[in-house]
């Protein structure tokens, strides 16, 4: 039996969770300033920050290469909204054939295609005798850049 591509988690918004938020104007990738106490505010919830509908947001953990071109990566978890519809600026969550896959819509006359972030793979027509849905609109990619 073939691995599934994604893997679904639903969220959990009543973690007592917090994390700290640091206010000092800008973050620059330049000299580095040492954070004081002064600039520390109250902590924030993520699910809040991250989350505007709970009850059709969903975490998506990816496996695979076809998004590399995006930013996205094997491990990382996106956060995917069914309430949206999706636009060619977004990325989504879509149902073909009976899989799950990552893809950005694109409208090119009448036809529709589903084109990957990754150059090795060619766009997907969307053609009548296939089953196609649009399951959700990506909000969010949480990436890990510690390597333990």
């Amino acid at each position: 039996m073939k691995k599934p591509e994604l893997e679904f988690f639903p969220i959990e918004m009543n973690s007592a969770l917090r994390v700290s938020i640091v206010e000092a104007g800008d973050v620059h990738a330049g000299f580095p300033s040492p954070v004081q106490d002064a600039y520390m505010n109250q902590p924030i919830d993520l699910n809040k920050e991250l989350v505007s509908h709970p009850a059709t947001t969903f975490i998506v953990r990816v496996v695979g290469d076809s998004m590399v071109d995006e930013g996205i990566d094997t491990g990382d978890l996106l956060l995917v909204d069914r309430s949206l519809y999706p636009s060619k600026q977004n990325l989504t969550v879509c149902m073909l054939n009976g899989e799950f896959c990552i893809k950005r819509i694109v409208q090119s006359g009448k036809k529709i295609l589903l084109k990957s972030g990754n150059r090795k793979y060619s766009p997907i027509e969307v053609l009548p005798s296939m089953n196609f849905t649009v399951w959700g609109v990506v909000t969010w990619v949480l990436k890990r850049k510690v390597v333990y």
